[in-house]
């Protein structure tokens, strides 16, 4: 599949009238009716600048590697009464089946979040183009069943796959679990201050902390040790989670196996501290400018049974990829080691200061995940996660090029409140 880095939009131009004639052929348009007429192509054409002029839509050229690939584009509807944006696409038969629609896709998903005048975005496939339908569902679409109408002389069967933008509504909603830091010390009926030690030890994996005024800080000081050198070189880390489970020394039976050949090191109790399933998992933090540093937040299946172990990437912020105007946060799902998940992650760009508070949460159900900062939807993934997850709050010291910069130590994570809300 092609990096989604070779793959950029450039908006349509007076030039890019011969990418119709292109895509203009049986095989191109066998889920649209068939081939054009010549004047029809052109009105095409004339319409996509137009409405591109009055700002009412946004027709793009797919360009790959700055060889025009196809076209995409959003403009105004309605769907079901509400206010939405339509959105369709098409790629020449030699970028098909390389990813290059996926990400171009995900590319006005960003632009129509961005425009944010519409919490709908839409896509009416024919029944019969598994592609385009398979393509919708990866983008995190939700298939609202089919409706029939005529097209170009035909009767054809559309399915509706909506994708939700809308913001997240926590009113009339009350957390089944918040932590504000506020006691004298790490409430430890919920939190295990330690980031995985059975594939290290606890006096290596502690968390360094301070209890603050205003929530939780996180520390890495020049003396906190790299927390595993066995199986993660110089990365150093402080970490408090909200469960722990693991098995006997010398096996591998542990949570995050994040690489091959871990065993247990340091026998571990097992503690079931605060283990949500479905519903809002909803952090506040600021993130540490850095280059460094990385911020997490990003629960974990509990990891009784060994596939139930995937993640729920809610926020994870690199301090060299904040600047003066925003920042990238990773937002997703990653499999780690469970079989029936596929990696679906992405950054967004986030305007503002990311090293002052913001709100990072997931609204979870038994067949999707949305995420959202500040309220405003982010990312939707189309996947099933069916199984307790812990919390884990991270701050990691990061391994560069260059010697360790303890002048600019200690980091420190900054976490005001966590809170969860039971599912509706």
């Amino acid at each position: 599949m092609l990096d989604p880095q070779r793959v950029s939009l450039s908006p349509w131009a007076p030039g890019d009238r011969s990418l119709l004639d292109r895509a203009n052929t049986p095989a191109m348009t066998a889920y649209l009716g068939g081939p054009e007429p010549e004047d029809a192509i052109e009105r095409r054409h004339e319409n996509y600048l137009r409405l591109a002029r009055e700002g009412t839509a946004e027709m793009f050229r797919i360009d790959v590697d700055g060889e025009p690939a196809g076209g995409i584009g959003f403009w105004q509807t309605e769907h079901d009464g509400v206010p939405a944006y339509e959105t369709g696409w098409n790629t020449l038969p030699e970028f098909q089946g390389r990813g290059v629609a996926t990400a171009a896709l995900a590319q006005i998903v960003g632009r129509v979040r961005e425009r944010g005048d519409r919490a709908l975005l839409v896509a009416y496939p024919w029944r019969e183009n598994a592609a385009s339908t398979a393509l919708s569902r990866r983008a995190g679409f939700e298939h609202r069943g089919s409706s029939q109408g005529p097209w170009r002389g035909h009767e054809v069967t559309f399915e509706n796959w909506v994708l939700d933008m809308s913001p997240l509504d926590l009113s009339g909603r009350t957390p089944d679990g918040e932590e504000r830091f506020d006691g004298a010390r790490l409430d430890d009926r919920r939190w295990w201050p330690h980031y995985t030690p059975h594939w290290s030890s606890r006096a290596q994996t502690a968390a360094r902390y301070d209890i603050t005024g205003a929530g939780l800080e996180l520390r890495i000081d020049e003396d906190t040790p790299a927390w595993a050198p066995e199986w993660d070189g110089q990365v150093r880390c402080s970490h408090v989670q909200t469960g722990q489970f693991s098995g006997p020394v010398g096996s591998g039976v542990g949570q995050h196996r994040f690489r091959e050949g871990l065993v247990v090191r340091e026998q571990q109790p097992e503690h079931r501290g605060w283990l949500p399933r479905y519903g809002v998992i909803e952090v506040r933090m600021a993130a540490v400018r850095h280059p460094d540093a990385m911020v997490a937040f990003w629960p974990i299946g509990f990891e009784e049974q060994p596939d139930d172990c995937g993640e729920i990437c809610i926020a994870e912020i690199f301090g060299s990829e904040i600047d003066d105007a925003g920042g990238w946060v990773g937002v997703g799902v990653k499999p780690q080691n469970d079989p029936r998940l596929h990696a679906d992650f992405e950054k967004v760009r986030i305007p503002g200061d990311l090293t002052s508070m913001h709100d990072y949460a997931v609204e979870w159900s038994a067949e999707r995940l949305r995420f959202f900062v500040d309220g405003g939807w982010v990312k939707t993934v189309a996947q099933r996660i069916d199984y307790p997850v812990q919390l884990m709050l991270d701050l990691y010291e990061l391994p560069g090029a260059q010697p360790r910069d303890v002048a600019a130590l200690p980091h420190r994570f900054r976490v005001e409140r966590v809170r969860t809300f039971p599912a509706r």
